[in-house]
């Protein structure tokens, strides 16, 4: 089996035990924690996500609406274990509980928002140049196409592969680049490691700039699917 094909393999081995299953409804504590944070100090989460969850590009703070609970949750425990270091977001997670946690979660997995205008043009030949990685990859290079984990039109594949639609060019860049220093490094069997490494700078900033200039909501992006 070659290097591409094992990375493949072992993202369809990981996307069965997702999350995906579990049931998440709309918590009302959720919206009140994003809108106003918790008594043991953790600060509104609308604070640096956005009032409605939208992100901010310039942050870069992601976007939380629309993002799977599951997926939240976890990210959420690997900040308040150190699993994922973030000096902003690790001490803001070991403030939640993990009820609190699961509320948030919820709340943003089932709110909508418009995606957040970037502050500077994409560049269409950089979007033109991620769409055929994100859609094809490069098995030359041993790259396996992103939609292959993180689904058609980045709408995401259960708490595994969170959806890369709406999010930031910013943030995807500076993802994608974390996990390339070995910054982050709570990837299902390290897949998202080998990926990035195959990365070049050029690539990096082709796919985030593809997935930034998705719409942010599945009926959009259906609608504009083909148009490019």
């Amino acid at each position: 089996m070659t290097a591409p094909v094992r990375i493949v393999a072992a993202a369809l081995l990981v996307v069965p035990v997702a999350l995906s299953g579990t049931a998440f409804a709309a918590d009302p504590g959720g919206a009140a924690i994003a809108a106003n944070g918790t008594e043991a100090g953790a600060p509104p989460c609308a604070s640096c996500h956005g009032e409605h969850g939208e992100g901010q590009p310039e942050g870069p703070f992601p976007r939380l609406a629309g993002i799977d609970a599951g997926y939240l949750v976890q990210q959420l425990h690997d900040f308040a274990s150190g699993k994922r270091a973030s000096d902003i977001m690790g001490p803001v997670a070991k403030a939640l509980s993990a009820g609190q946690m699961t509320a948030v979660a919820s709340y943003y997995a089932t709110s909508s928002a418009p995606k957040a205008a970037e502050p500077n043009p994409l560049d269409e030949t950089a979007v033109a140049a991620g769409e055929t990685l994100a859609q094809r990859g490069d098995w030359s290079r041993g790259l396996p196409a992103c939609a292959q984990c993180h689904g058609p039109n980045g709408v995401g594949v259960g708490a595994s592969f969170p959806k890369l639609a709406g999010q930031s060019m910013e943030y995807i860049s500076a993802q994608l680049k974390a996990w390339q220093a070995k910054q982050r490094t709570n990837d299902p069997l390290g897949l998202m490691a080998n990926v990035a490494a195959r990365l070049s700078d050029k690539d990096v900033t082709a796919v985030a700039a593809y997935y930034a200039s998705l719409p942010a909501d599945e009926t959009s992006a259906s609608s504009t699917k083909g148009a490019r």
